[in-house]
């Protein structure tokens, strides 16, 4: 695993600009909240010789809140090499305003070559031989199945929907992409991907905090590994990003329910079939209603990226499912919106209607057995690396209706992965139920061309 800090070099149209370290900046802009001074007067009193000395004397002129000005340093960018898909995910989880990309199941075949060492991610030695036999047969299962699919697509090309005049390389592209996404269910939790996150030191700080708190090895790891390298952006506010009672208390409660669960009913290995949850709340105060009906709000709208008005974006929305394979739960659980939950607790296995399960059963049910054992045996760091995307958990996300809006025309218009546009079609219509005003202006695309 390899934590790189980008830093980010002046455009040349503002070279004559102040330039500030992110630790200058938050102190500047600190300053610069209690003074009556310009920006230019008090970068004019920089020492621009030491400027770490500048930033000590406005942390120590004025008593400033830790987490405020941490969120003044700008984006701070980092890469993350060679984590597990899991970690990946749990970076994600709890930096829900960072901006970020992994690297895409979409494009990328992977193989058993991708899967981390049993002895770095707490796999117990007596068990290590056979969680590498396991995810190994999974990745050969994974490999079946892509050249089979990828076969079917190429006999078969009305099988996809091809958009009219795709050229052979788009064709492909489409092609390769439909055999990979029905494909990837069998690919371990466990696989090194790659990641990049662009947040703040108040959020690096919080994030590194709670990624402590887990109990893999590979976590705690990852945690020196980001705030060694985050001490070269932000030095003074690092000293924040240690692992306190609170998030070490919900990192306990978190995995012992997981393993309780497990290790009471297993880890189901048939496919579950969706329940779909939606509430609005609709109430207004009294003193306060709305200035503007629901069709005003989406005035001028043109696409998912227009402005909504405060009527829309005043309803709290919030939507579960029962089944969200971590296939995709990876792909959702990455938007910024709102507050996302699941306590990824395995209660079925999704694979795709291409996909004849009756093959994989007995390999299914080894799996499964070998999870629990896992849980039985108390070894809760290595839980997560036993799971596999297809694996199904349920999923809650709140937010306001105009980001509920833009997340079911995000995940069902063009090139989105059939299953998830699935999920929020369905959403959807339990939304217009609540809200039926927006029907009309909801775009719920078709998925194509996957």
């Amino acid at each position: 695993m390899r934590v790189t800090g980008i830093g980010i070099r002046t455009p040349i149209a503002a070279e004559g600009n102040p330039q500030l370290t992110p630790e200058l900046l938050a102190a500047t802009l600190a300053k610069y909240s209690r003074s009556n001074e310009g920006i230019e007067e008090i970068c004019a009193k920089i020492d621009w010789a030491n400027p770490e000395k500048s930033v000590e004397a406005i942390f120590k002129f004025i008593d400033y809140g830790h987490a405020s000005i941490g969120g003044l340093t700008g984006g701070i960018a980092m890469t993350v090499d060679n984590v597990s898909m899991y970690l990946a995910y749990k970076l994600f989880v709890f930096s829900q305003m960072c901006d970020g990309q992994e690297s895409s199941t979409r494009y990328i075949k992977l193989g058993p070559e991708s899967l981390p060492e049993a002895k770095v991610i707490g796999i117990p030695d007596e068990l290590a031989g056979e969680w590498k036999a396991l995810m190994t047969e999974a990745f050969a299962r994974y490999d079946q199945e892509y050249a089979r699919l990828d076969k079917l697509a190429t006999e078969h090309p009305e099988l996809i929907r091809y958009p009219a005049g795709a050229n052979e390389k788009v064709q492909k592209r489409i092609r390769v992409n439909y055999a990979l996404d029905r494909a990837r269910y069998f690919i371990p939790l466990a696989t090194k991907t790659n990641l990049g996150l662009i947040m703040s030191a108040r959020m690096w700080a919080q994030t590194i905090k709670q990624i402590e708190s887990l109990p893999h090895p590979e976590a705690k790891e990852l945690a020196i590994m980001l705030r060694t390298e985050l001490h070269k952006f932000a030095p003074k506010l690092i000293k924040h990003s240690t692992a306190d009672a609170a998030t070490d208390a919900q990192a306990r409660q978190m995995t012992e329910h997981w393993q309780q669960e497990i290790t009471r009913n297993g880890v189901p290995t048939k496919n579950l079939l969706g329940q779909v949850f939606v509430s609005v709340n609709r109430d207004f105060p009294p003193f306060l209603p709305p200035t503007q009906t629901l069709a005003q709000s989406v005035e001028g709208k043109t696409n998912r990226y227009s402005i909504a008005g405060e009527h829309l974006r005043r309803i709290p929305v919030r939507a579960a499912w029962n089944n969200i394979a971590i296939a995709e739960l990876r792909d959702l659980n990455r938007h910024r919106t709102g507050y996302r939950f699941t306590p990824l607790v395995p209660v079925g296995f999704y694979l795709p209607p291409e996909i004849d399960a009756k093959p994989h059963e007995e390999f299914l049910n080894r799996w499964s057995a070998f999870a629990k054992k896992i849980a039985s045996q108390g070894a809760v760091a290595a839980l997560p690396y036993t799971l596999l995307l297809g694996t199904q958990v349920a999923f809650e996300h709140t937010q306001q209706a105009d980001n509920f809006i833009y997340e079911v025309e995000l995940r069902t218009g063009m090139g989105s992965h059939f299953r998830y546009a699935e999920h929020l079609t369905e959403a959807a219509r339990k939304f217009f139920v609540h809200v039926p005003e927006t029907r009309g202006f909801t775009e719920i695309g078709t998925a194509e061309p996957e």
